[in-house]
């Protein structure tokens, strides 16, 4: 299994991308923008240029981002989520189901058009998760 952190910039990830991968010496290994992905719609039109998902990587150092949820920026309750990706179904489930003890489930475990299953939670502590099991 895989931690990362996965950073929230609300409608800013694009330039805060370019500013790590200079204060870093890193590189922006992945994007996807909004605009053409299915969750386009759900988007108010000003937004959908912005990043659905990206993958940051310096050296050891890596993490994904994007611009966010629909609506209004941040309120500083979902800038960081921390992201487990595995490629064992049987523990990525044990692990969802175990995180969402005593927390609310924000987005049930299920199959995403990008491959895979995704859902995401908050636990008891009030700690952010996305858990992706990986075909």
């Amino acid at each position: 299994m895989e931690l990362e952190p996965y950073l929230f910039f609300h409608g800013r990830c694009e330039e805060a991308l370019s500013f790590y991968a200079k204060a870093l010496d890193g590189e922006i290994v992945h994007i996807s923008r909004i605009a053409g992905s299915p969750i386009e719609q759900s988007f108010p039109a000003d937004q959908r240029n912005g990043v659905m998902h990206a993958t940051f990587v310096a050296g050891n150092v890596k993490f994904m981002a994007s611009d966010g949820r629909p609506g209004p920026g941040p309120d500083g309750d979902d800038d960081i989520v921390l992201s487990l990706a595995t490629t064992d179904a049987v523990e990525g489930e044990r692990v969802f189901k175990t995180l969402c003890e005593g927390g609310k489930i924000d987005q049930p475990l299920e199959e995403v058009f990008w491959g895979g299953r995704f859902g995401m939670l908050t636990d008891k502590f009030g700690v952010q998760w996305m858990v992706s099991i990986h075909d």
